[in-house]
């Protein structure tokens, strides 16, 4: 996989803690093998990318075209998970309270997008609502209930994979809530928003959209990639018979749940990387935030016990090292 986009990023990483720790050769090259290790996680997942490409290749005969040069999408991709580290600082800095929901069909790239977000970022400060199917006790209660509790206190950014919006999309077209019930989710929504964003809570709303031979690909290499087979479930199988179900259903939810206080922002989601970027981005200008100043981080000095020796670990105890 290409180093290029990151390489000046490193050395100049490499040049800044090596003149702070009066780094000997030796340490600096420990030093740039431990930040290539760090962006190795988003090249893994690339590469992961690049699985696919094959995949499809096999699939349709030809060689997919790059649509966006990668030595670009890596420089933006490092430079926005940069800025999303400030807006977490800022975030816990002003105890701001923010929800950001990802929407869309299922394979449509929510899960991408979201590992990107959070890749950088402290998971006590950012997480992710991913919530099962309600169960039997759940199904009984308000219908938003199970979701509140999933909500940020002051400091906090909580990224919903897929929300409440399950009673407009899969609940509807499936046919596990009635009509009255959807009708009545129609009429709560709105003011159930409201409220969040009057207490404080910063709310944004993506829908991630992709085309019906998009969607068809992307279920086609599920399938036949052992590795991605699980993503694909029973109800997503369903999904594709009832396509023009789901759209009916999109429509009807976007046109009565894009509020002022709360309005949907639809991200074309055909092209992945492209689809990553401009959410990121998108993200990063809906909430107005500065650098917060920190105090430099001093090591103290390595204290040594002249009585202190350190016990030896029984062989049995390692794992076998077999790499």
């Amino acid at each position: 996989m290409p180093r290029k986009p990151v390489a000046k990023k490193i050395a100049k990483t490499v040049k800044k803690v090596s003149k702070t720790a009066k780094a000997k050769p030796s340490i600096q090259h420990r030093i740039q093998a431990e930040m290539l290790d760090s962006f190795d996680e988003e090249l893994e997942l690339e590469i992961d990318d690049d699985r696919l490409d094959a995949l499809t290749n096999e699939f349709a005969g030809h060689t997919p075209e790059e649509t966006i040069d990668r030595r670009v999408y890596f420089k933006e991709l490092f430079r926005l998970q940069g800025e999303l580290v400030k807006l977490q600082s800022w975030v816990q800095h002003q105890k701001l309270k923010v929800v950001v929901i990802f929407e869309g069909r299922d394979s449509a790239g929510k899960g991408g997008v979201i590992k990107r977000i959070t890749q950088r970022l402290n998971p006590r400060v950012c997480r992710v609502a991913a919530l099962p199917a309600p169960s039997e006790r759940e199904r009984t209660q308000w219908y938003f209930q199970r979701y509140v509790s999933h909500l940020p206190a002051g400091g906090e950014i909580v990224l919903f994979d897929r929300s409440w919006y399950n009673r407009a999309g899969v609940e509807r077209v499936m046919g596990f809530c009635s009509e009255d019930e959807v009708e009545e989710f129609f009429r709560s929504v709105p003011e159930f928003e409201r409220m969040l964003v009057r207490s404080g809570t910063i709310l944004i709303k993506y829908w991630f959209s992709i085309t019906d031979s998009e969607q068809n690909l992307r279920f086609t290499m599920r399938i036949k990639d052992p590795l991605k087979q699980w993503k694909l479930s029973p109800m997503d199988v369903q999904s594709r018979a009832r396509w023009e179900q789901y759209t009916k259903a999109k429509e009807a939810m976007l046109e009565r749940t894009h509020i002022t206080e709360a309005p949907w922002h639809v991200v074309e989601a055909v092209d992945k990387k492209k689809a990553r970027l401009n959410c990121i981005a998108h993200l990063l200008e809906q909430i107005p935030y500065n650098e917060v100043p920190h105090d430099p981080v001093v090591l103290p000095p390595r204290i040594h016990h002249p009585d202190y020796h350190r016990a030896p670990i029984p062989a049995a105890m390692y794992v076998p090292e077999r790499y």
